[in-house]
């Protein structure tokens, strides 16, 4: 049944009890810290499965942390995923991404801080939401830029198509934002085509740490 205080449309743990389900699944700690876990664990197998591989491409990844961040804040945007774009702001601005670069994922082929590489890596993105494959044409621009490492290829679709589903997981659940969301960068309110008001507005600098 929908959780009454949060919002989301099953219960969010309550946090001793997502650690504990954490603990029991194989999942850390910490990430019982993050409200879509305190939903994920409600099923702990497939919260462990879905940890495990977003963790492989996050910690152990052969693709490069910033094409991977760029690409992941440009779903956000696409799906209008607010979880997703502030959780991942506060991520890439870890990484040393400038706030610039995340903003101008809005309109990547516009922005002037991307190049070669990125555009390559957003033109996929923008492929498999839109299309749910990465395109001929984009592949070949992919291989060329990217290089001939079969492995980097292979974590670049396998990112994109994980992180659109978390983002089709977050709106479904109706997970809620974190309370310690970045302030200014809260939503992407991109619904009819809209930018962001709110991170229009804001001075373009990520959070201090």
């Amino acid at each position: 049944m929908p959780d009454s205080e949060s919002g989301s449309r099953v219960p969010r743990l309550p946090l001793e009890e997502a650690k504990a389900a954490a603990d029991q699944a194989g999942v850390p700690d910490y990430m019982a810290e993050l409200a879509i876990f305190q939903v994920l664990l409600n099923h702990p197998t497939l919260a462990r499965a879905l940890n495990d591989l977003l963790a492989t491409m996050l910690w152990h990844g052969a693709l490069d942390p910033r094409l991977r961040e760029l690409a992941i804040m440009r779903i956000g945007w696409l799906t209008a995923c607010d979880y997703e774009w502030t959780q991942h702001w506060r991520v890439a601005c870890g990484l040393g991404v400038a706030a610039d670069d995340l903003l101008g994922v809005r309109d990547w082929a516009t922005h002037d801080g991307f190049g070669a590489a990125e555009r390559a890596v957003l033109a996929a993105t923008d492929d498999v939401v839109r299309d749910g494959a990465v395109s001929r044409q984009t592949w070949t621009t992919c291989e060329r830029e990217l290089g001939s490492n079969s492995a980097v290829l292979v974590e670049l679709v396998t990112a994109i198509a994980a992180w659109r589903m978390i983002a089709s997981i977050l709106h479904s659940l109706v997970v809620p934002l974190e309370r310690a969301s970045p302030a200014g960068h809260r939503t992407v309110n991109r619904r009819a085509g809209r930018s962001a008001p709110r991170a229009r507005r804001r001075r373009r600098r990520c959070p201090s740490r």
